[in-house]
């Protein structure tokens, strides 16, 4: 009987696929589309799984690549600068001046006059994260009223969203037990432009309701889920995705469906210290 392949196996499999493209066409605009219809990963997770794989944003290691690339033809070829540009995907000798400068600390001219520079190094210090072990659960197709905004997701009138949602509520005679607070983030904000990023916030109800103005009504499809419990401050969110799509997916056998992930809000972060906010994170899998 023929070996399932390993999750960790898979997705290597499939950076390689990316990376090769990525190497071999470094004289070329290379579009992010092209790279996830290449590697087959589906279009909710591509820029995630990506990321969690490389370390760093897909564009971010285009750009790299690019720039490390020319710093390596500058030290070993007697090809001039322009050339240069040229061959690592750079419009403009200029465009390519500009950005080896500001991501090395020097500029291509000077680094050729001074191979010995040692370039400049940044260390991340990631946040060390207060998350379990996922559950697995399988979930049923969910009502909500949603609210939706755009724009820089430090930026958004969180707080005015949840009292739009709730005032509806009311209006509507909605209330039951077991209302909750998810919001489905549907941009990644290391992607998408600031002031495009989507997101929508929404209540689980109980009964139905009516669209009214800037509030919809929507189902949120139900299946199975990876749900995991992190407690931490929102701004530490795209650490928890790093660990939920490098350290966990990579030594698992499940997959992931093609759907967006959601967020609980399970604290009130107006009553609920900033350390000691709960919220859960949905991964869909099959």
């Amino acid at each position: 009987m023929k070996q399932k392949q390993s999750n960790k196996a898979f997705y290597d499999e499939k950076l390689n696929v990316i990376i090769e493209y990525i190497n071999n066409n470094l004289d070329s605009k290379i579009d992010v589309k092209t790279l996830a219809e290449i590697s087959h990963f589906s279009p909710f997770h591509f820029h995630r799984i990506s990321r969690a794989l490389l370390g760093e944003p897909i564009g971010a290691y285009i750009s790299r690549t690019r720039l490390e690339t020319a710093a390596k033809m500058i030290r070993y070829s007697t090809l001039n600068i322009e050339a240069i540009a040229y061959n690592v995907g750079f419009e403009t000798p200029s465009s390519l001046s500009k950005a080896f400068k500001i991501h090395f600390g020097i500029s291509p001219t000077e680094y050729r006059k001074n191979k010995l520079f040692n370039f400049k190094k940044s260390n991340i210090m990631n946040a060390t994260l207060s998350i379990k072990k996922p559950k697995i659960q399988d979930i049923e197709n969910q009502q909500c009223l949603y609210y939706r905004m755009q724009g820089a997701y430090q930026t958004l009138d969180y707080t005015g969203a949840w009292k739009k949602l709730w005032k509806q509520v009311k209006a509507q005679k909605l209330f039951t037990k077991g209302i909750q607070h998810f919001g489905l983030p549907h941009d990644d904000p290391k992607v998408t432009d600031e002031d495009k990023i989507r997101y929508d916030a929404c209540l689980i109800i109980h009964k139905d309701a009516k669209p009214d103005g800037d509030i919809g009504v929507k189902t949120l499809s139900g299946g199975k889920f990876a749900v995991f419990l992190y407690q931490g401050s929102y701004k530490y969110f795209a650490d928890v995705y790093n660990h939920i799509f490098n350290e966990w997916l990579l030594n698992t056998d499940y997959e992931l469906r093609g759907e967006p992930v959601r967020e609980r809000y399970i604290s009130n972060p107006e009553r609920v210290a900033e350390d000691k906010l709960k919220t859960e994170f949905y991964i869909p899998i099959k």
